[in-house]
């Protein structure tokens, strides 16, 4: 059996372009309404939130493009790997999330799809995105760094 994590959290998928290419401002978690063979799916770690995005229209928030795929034993019940899935937050919270997205620019931006305590959960961040520049600008941060260390190391 695998060790718990410290945080009751198993990840199923993780965006690891998201910090690249936004910059995150505010982390959410929402739950998602899914059908059963969605969920026996995740609970097999298949899943994909790479080019996913959430899409807020009619005071409701969506998940557009996440890819699950059919449940390997589904009937022809099986659910349509890339529909759009409704995530489940508070009112204030999107009404939040709508003024910021409407009136200062910023999207909002999958980050990992994870169970927690049984449930299934997405965490979205509140972001704008980056420019080239700006990319450039954390790689040569993130070099520098990498190079200080190796050389406190190596003068241990």
């Amino acid at each position: 059996m695998a060790p718990k994590d410290p945080s009751g959290r198993k990840n199923v998928a993780v965006n690891k372009h998201a910090r690249r290419n936004y910059f995150l401002d505010d982390t959410y978690e929402a739950g998602i309404a899914l059908q059963g063979t969605e969920v026996k799916s995740l609970r097999a770690g298949k899943a994909t939130i790479a080019e996913a995005y959430i899409k807020l229209e009619e005071g409701e928030a969506f998940l557009v493009g996440a890819h699950i795929p059919a449940w390997e034993w589904g009937n022809r019940n099986n659910h349509e790997p890339t529909r759009q899935r409704k995530l489940l937050l508070h009112r204030k919270e999107l009404e939040r999330l709508v003024g910021a997205v409407n009136q200062k620019g910023y999207t909002l931006v999958p980050m990992a799809l994870y169970f927690s305590r049984g449930r299934v959960k997405l965490e979205f961040g509140l972001g704008k995105g980056k420019k080239l520049h700006d990319k450039r600008q954390d790689q040569k941060t993130a070099d520098a760094k990498r190079e200080m260390d190796r050389a406190r190391r190596e003068h241990r």
